[in-house]
């Protein structure tokens, strides 16, 4: 992922890679060579929901994002916002993606997605209400727990977990990999 800073914030000087020691030893990170500022990088929290639908059958509701090429589907996500809990950011997401009023959360795990510097915090959210998207989201369909497919990376683990959990063997479908990480495992 792409550095979020290139001047310091602080003194506007250009951003180098140097190496200074840290609690663990030597540790290169962006800094400003002029007033010692560190871009610390950390991962950003990510809250995701498997909805399941209290007044449609216990189905589940996945949706494409606008901005996503191709047919794919997800679960709802979004960032937490300061000030707030991570139930409190998830059930506001909920609502604010799907209109869909959430009644109860439970946690289901935290995921590492690395490629996009986040750590994802997902719940399961029993949910019900008519459904309105966000323009945000494009469209969004419902599946049962024995047809919804799961994909191998961050939110898609999340939501084997919480079939399995409930008696399902996740069924696994295989994304073909982004032209840019393509490009990257060739070069290894």
């Amino acid at each position: 992922m792409p550095n979020a800073f290139t001047y310091c914030p602080t003194c506007a000087t250009t951003l180098q890679m140097l190496s200074q020691p840290e609690d663990g030893g030597p540790k290169s990170r962006l800094r400003c060579p002029a007033c010692g500022w560190t871009h610390w990088n950390n991962p950003t929290p990510v809250l995701a929901a498997v909805i399941e639908l209290a007044d449609r059958d216990g189905q589940l509701l996945l949706a494409r994002n606008a901005a996503w090429p191709g047919k794919a589907f997800g679960l709802i996500t979004g960032f937490m916002e300061a000030g707030e809990t991570p139930q409190e950011g998830i059930a506001r997401e909920v609502h604010e993606e799907t209109s869909l009023v959430v009644d109860s959360l439970s946690l289901i795990g935290v995921y590492d997605f690395q490629r996009m510097n986040q750590v994802i915090i997902a719940y399961h959210a029993l949910a019900r209400g008519e459904i309105v998207l966000s323009p945000e989201l494009a469209e969004y369909r419902l599946f049962t727990p024995d047809t919804v497919r799961c994909w191998r990376a961050g939110t898609g683990y999340a939501l084997a977990d919480w079939l399995s959990a409930r008696g399902h063997s996740p069924k696994w479908v295989e994304i073909p990999p982004r032209p840019a990480d393509a490009a990257r495992l060739e070069s290894w």
